[in-house]
């Protein structure tokens, strides 16, 4: 079913995102972990792509067993920054032969010391878009950041920059996960005030351990309020605890953003079943 459909029926839609396996043995413990998070039924999965499109194989696997034999609704991302023309073009086709309809269309980052392979690439994220709007048949998302982008001057200049991926054709937005939700309402405001009005879930990953927040503020210069950057001080020898209060948090923040009307969550699982499910039970919808 495609994601647009399901905005018809459902006001506020709750999914999940899981990352395919980097190799063939470790494909049997992901697809364990993905027929657990779809049997709590999530509105839609999202399957990511890799930095430098080193998963790739894998996406189209994940997706299709998430579509075709778990009967969930799978969002399949796809990046351009590392996947010349041509071969977006066999993506495509191979997706829909596998009866996948809805897509992520992200330019992705490139790794550092990556080398493309010969061919010519689309530039930015809403020329990928424009090209899946003319093949036809997809639902697409694209991804957008309420703090920013890291490479954008500022927040402002984001915008202006999803607003032509937006009118490019992009169906849906996914945020970029964020733990102060007052950052969100701003910015869901200054984009609606920008005349984009494509439905926008809200990404959240639960807080699990130190290392994850680390890497997460390294990459993406998320903002953590004090009431996160205090149970991290409090809890940074005690993983157990620091665990329970990060969950206990995320639970906080996404019913706070349910109860302000926001679109959907898109939980970043980071492939734990027992994360999804700890939040699910503490959810009020």
């Amino acid at each position: 079913m495609r994601i647009t459909e399901k905005l018809m029926v459902k006001d506020q839609l709750i999914s999940f995102e899981v990352f395919p396996p980097k190799t063939d043995s470790a494909f049997e413990s992901i697809e364990w972990s993905v027929r657990e998070l779809s049997a709590y039924n999530p509105d839609f999965m999202s399957v990511t792509y890799g930095a430098g499109g080193g998963t790739s194989q894998y996406t189209t696997k994940i997706a299709s067993l998430i579509k075709n034999r778990l009967d969930t609704t799978a969002l399949a991302h796809l990046t351009c920054a590392s996947t010349p023309k041509d071969k977006i073009k066999e993506i495509l086709d191979t997706l829909k032969e596998n009866h996948i309809d809805n897509i992520l269309a992200m330019r992705g980052d490139i790794p550092k010391g990556y080398e493309k392979p010969d061919g010519e690439y689309y530039e930015y994220a809403y020329e990928l878009v424009k090209y899946i709007k003319e093949y036809g048949y997809f639902d697409i998302g694209g991804a957008c950041y309420p703090e920013c982008h890291p490479e954008c001057d500022s927040l402002d200049k984001d915008i202006d920059h999803l607003k032509l991926k937006v009118d490019s054709g992009v169906d849906f937005l996914i945020t970029q996960l964020f733990y102060d939700n007052d950052t969100f309402y701003s910015f869901l405001q200054k984009v609606r005030k920008k005349g984009i009005y494509a439905p926008v879930f809200a990404g959240i990953m639960p807080i699990t351990n130190i290392k994850q927040i680390d890497r997460i503020i390294s990459l993406s210069g998320t903002k953590l309020p004090c009431e996160v950057s205090n149970f991290l001080e409090k809890y940074k020898d005690s993983p157990e605890d620091l665990e329970k209060a990060g969950l206990d948090f995320a639970i906080k923040q996404i019913n706070d953003l349910l109860a302000n009307g926001v679109n959907g969550i898109h939980i970043y699982t980071m492939n734990k079943p027992y994360v999804a499910r700890t939040v699910l039970k503490g959810i009020t919808r």
